[in-house]
């Protein structure tokens, strides 16, 4: 056991010192036992000031708006009274010069022999994360006026904004759809860290491309990593890259992704997948922006933005303890939710027609548009694996088609009594859980390579084989 870590054991306060988050103890008296340099940083006021007190007086007394919080409605001293942990945002603390911060804190009770005796409160300063969030407020609405005084002209300022986007891959019309393309364009042309979320096949990648690219660092690398692709123990050479003979089959120097990303912007692919080994030495990078290959002593220092993606609930798994918090906080600046198919199925048509234009190049093919019966079994479908799945269908139909309208020529996967148009409504979970093993039982529960369950569903193999986890698909269990 290296020597740094004994000295975290035997004293952990050292741990609780170094973190970036404000943390307070308390007793059941609600007077302060703990308060780390961070806590002392944000605030203003002394552990020497504070500790033996009722700090709630200090720090806490008053609403945003000024108004009296009376110490018995504090959330932190009522997980004193009832043990249940809380997490609480809107509210403030009050530094020592007078002034205020916006926060979110988690509020925990501590036990000892099945007795609560105290609560911890850790906290951060989201005063950013306002101020970002105000800003899209301020544009979205400023883009609304603008939009109501050209109402004359509102078909064709539609038509030339997705004009301007046709080649990015981003089309269609819908308002949560306008709403993200609004975002994009707000956020790219800073260096914010942007958290992209969204269900599989969604286009999180293609967003994530298009930010880059009306960035200041398009002429610079884009650089991919997916976090699910490798294991934890490759993982930190991909990131990091390594010195020759730094590990077994290691035979010359290689630069990692960090190194290849400088100047430009380095896209973190499933995000929720990195083991959480990775995550802590992952923060570290993204704080102070220099690392050292594996096996190498040289501290090498880099300029990047990042963007992560996931299709998992962060937080959710921040509160498994699957997923550091610090790290969750450093992604989480700016997030931009990339809407599923099945809400924006007005962009259908839209949608087609561009893919089927692709189509045409791609395959040699002169396809006029798609009959207007099988766009409507098109838009009767939930889709479950989003735009990759319409991609998807929409080849297999372009090659098996022969004249200049595409059909239909097999029926969509999900029968009508599971689809959502049915008699009953049945959960998504529940719908793609039914879809995937019937793919699965056509293809013969083979998952990878061609004519695999990954190829027909449109999905990378390891995408596939975590969602199959997820939802407790094996063949032992199902067939």
């Amino acid at each position: 056991m290296s020597s740094v870590i004994k000295h975290f054991l035997n004293d952990p306060k050292l741990l609780l010192n170094a973190v970036g988050e404000g943390i307070y103890g308390f007793d059941l008296s609600g007077n302060a036992v703990f308060i780390n340099p961070a806590a002392e940083k944000m605030t203003g006021w002394g552990a020497d000031e504070l500790l033996g007190k009722k700090i709630h007086q200090y720090h806490h007394h008053s609403h945003p708006d000024g108004s009296e919080y009376p110490a018995d409605e504090c959330q932190i001293y009522k997980t004193m009274f009832d043990g249940e942990t809380r997490y609480v945002k809107g509210e403030v603390f009050w530094r020592k010069d007078g002034s205020c911060f916006p926060v979110e804190y988690t509020s925990t009770p501590v036990y000892r022999d099945g007795q609560v005796i105290g609560a911890v409160a850790i906290f951060r300063d989201i005063s950013q994360q306002e101020e970002t969030e105000q800003a899209l407020r301020d544009a979205l609405k400023q883009v609304q006026s603008l939009s109501e005084q050209l109402k004359d002209e509102n078909s064709y300022l539609l038509s030339e904004i997705n004009q301007n986007w046709q080649g990015s891959g981003l089309v269609g019309q819908s308002h949560v759809f306008n709403r993200m393309l609004e975002q994009i364009k707000l956020v790219s042309t800073t260096d914010s860290t942007v958290l992209v979320l969204g269900e599989n096949g969604t286009g999180k990648e293609l967003v994530a491309r298009n930010l880059h690219a009306l960035s200041g660092r398009s002429k610079m690398p884009f650089v991919r990593v997916n976090c699910a692709a490798f294991s934890p123990s490759l993982l930190e050479s991909e990131l990091f890259g390594h010195e020759k003979g730094a590990f077994t089959g290691a035979h010359d120097k290689r630069k990692g992704r960090f190194e290849l990303a400088h100047n430009g912007t380095l896209f973190l692919d499933e995000i929720g997948e990195l083991p959480q080994e990775a995550q802590s030495k992952l923060l570290r990078v993204l704080q102070e922006q220099e690392f050292e290959r594996v096996g190498g002593t040289k501290t090498i220092s880099v300029n990047i933005r990042v963007i992560a993606a996931t299709n998992r609930d962060l937080w959710q798994m921040v509160e498994e303890g699957a997923f550091r918090m610090d790290l969750y906080y450093r992604l989480n600046v700016f997030p931009i939710k990339v809407p599923p198919l099945r809400e924006r199925k007005e962009d259908l048509p839209m949608l087609c027609a561009n893919m089927i234009s692709k189509l045409n190049v791609r395959l040699g093919k002169q396809i006029k548009g798609i009959a207007k019966s099988s766009l409507i079994k098109l838009e009767s479908y939930d889709w479950p694996g989003n735009i990759r799945e319409l991609q998807n269908i929409l080849e297999r139909e372009a090659i098996l088609a022969s004249g200049y309208t595409l059909h239909l020529s097999q029926p969509l996967h999900i029968d009508e009594n599971v689809a959502i148009r049915g008699e009953a409504a049945v959960r998504l979970d529940e719908v793609q859980k039914r879809h995937i093993i019937k793919v699965l039982e056509m293809s013969g529960w083979k998952i990878s390579g061609a004519q695999g369950a990954a190829e027909k569903l449109g999905l990378n193999e390891s995408t596939l084989r975590s969602k199959m986890k997820k939802l407790g698909i094996s063949k032992k269990r199902d067939i």
